[in-house]
């Protein structure tokens, strides 16, 4: 602990953590803080002002990061047989349905991403338990629930997430790798933010993007100037 204790002072005495910084120059100093052996996930969190307990302003979509996220995102596609050759041939790590249904039940979810197709969505019901709690659940707001399932597993290899507010009202996702260049780790935040703003509840008053953050996994957090950021 006193090694990490020890790097930990290192990291935030490369930066001021009471400033804020552009998006850019914060991926820069990420790049010098994060002190992982391991090629560590950058995260984005951005506070909005809305009530995640009224329906009319709970924020949640999809956004295909230009760089994508660095990680092997592991897929199951629950389909019909006729949709099997399609989901195999678009790189799919896990194809069918029943068989999986099964293994489920039994506690597996070594999965990242579930597609399906709407006329398998009620076989899925009773796998709630299981894969609510995970975020394993296949939604068709976010994509997962299609007809196009070799579009859909060609989508998430490449870099498309979904991302759901919070009951604290934070949006929290991973934007890509420390090895990524900075420009490319600033992108990513950009295009998240530009979804987000799509988004934006027509009944949420006052300031919609509270604050915004970008960390990777075990350094400090760094505040983003909004003046900085466009479309703010």
């Amino acid at each position: 602990m006193a090694k990490l204790t020890k790097k930990k002072k290192e990291a935030l005495s490369k930066y001021d953590a009471t400033l804020e910084y552009s998006l850019n120059k914060a991926a820069e100093i990420l790049k010098e803080i994060s002190y992982t052996k391991f090629d560590a996930s950058v995260d984005i969190d951005v506070r909005l002002g809305v009530d995640p307990r009224k329906a009319d302003q709970m924020v949640r979509g999809v956004v295909a990061l230009p760089h994508g996220t660095g990680k092997d995102v592991r897929v199951l596609v629950l389909c019909t047989p006729d949709k099997v050759e399609e989901a195999k041939a678009a790189g799919a790590d896990h194809v069918g349905l029943d068989d999986y249904i099964s293994k489920i039940e039994g506690g597996w979810t070594d999965i990242d991403v579930i597609i399906t197709m709407p006329t398998v969505m009620a076989k899925l019901g009773r796998l709630g338990r299981v894969l609510g709690p995970r975020g394993l659940m296949p939604n068709p707001k976010s994509g997962t629930v299609t007809l196009e399932v070799g579009k859909a597993v060609n989508e998430v290899k490449a870099g498309k997430i979904d991302f759901k507010v919070d009951k604290t009202g934070i949006i929290h996702t991973s934007i890509g790798k420390v090895s990524f260049d900075a420009s490319k780790i600033a992108e990513n935040a950009q295009e998240v933010i530009n979804t987000l703003m799509k988004l934006k509840p027509s009944s949420a008053k006052g300031t919609y993007v509270k604050s915004i953050n970008i960390s990777s996994t075990m350094s400090p957090g760094i505040v983003i100037d909004k003046a900085t950021v466009t479309g703010l």
